[in-house]
């Protein structure tokens, strides 16, 4: 089922279409904070954030984000939020590539934008929460294409 539709039926009230542990993540998640940025339909990816807003983030990674394109301060280390979306398959996490896993991701989040120290517990809600948010992935047949041959009219791009 799309995540979506799965997120939007258990906010409204259909607790089968997540199960508890995602529930209860999903109400950790948007009590602790993490919807002022992850929001909307993917969640996330739609804006720019600070990344370090209560402690910096440390990296051997020299980009400094928007700063790059924009030449002002203010940009400076201001990432894209991503998408939440499939986030469990899209490791390695953040924009220097350096986190592994979602709840190293999740534990980091909390401290460097949050101030939070996520528990154990509380990281372990959390993480079924965004697998929840995986979508079946489409699979599709590719076109068997006719072989070419010496006779095969060649393309003339840009005519």
């Amino acid at each position: 089922m799309a995540f979506s539709h799965t997120l939007a039926i258990g906010v409204l009230g259909d607790k089968t279409a997540i199960n508890a542990d995602e529930h209860t993540g999903y109400e950790l998640f948007k009590s602790s904070g993490c919807s002022a940025c992850h929001n909307g339909a993917a969640p996330g990816g739609t804006t720019f954030q600070c990344m370090g807003l209560i402690e910096p983030y440390q990296t051997d990674n020299p980009a400094e984000g928007r700063y790059a394109v924009t030449g002002k301060d203010a940009d400076r280390f201001s990432f894209k939020v991503p998408t939440l979306r499939n986030v469990e398959l899209n490791y390695p996490f953040f924009h220097d590539g350096a986190v592994d896993t979602l709840a190293e991701a999740v534990d980091l989040m909390g401290r460097l934008q949050l101030g939070d120290q996520y528990t154990p517990e509380e990281n372990a809600q959390i993480v079924p929460f965004l697998k929840s948010l995986t979508v079946d992935q489409p699979r599709f047949a590719l076109p068997i294409l006719p072989p070419s041959a010496d006779a095969t009219p060649r393309p003339v791009p840009f005519d």
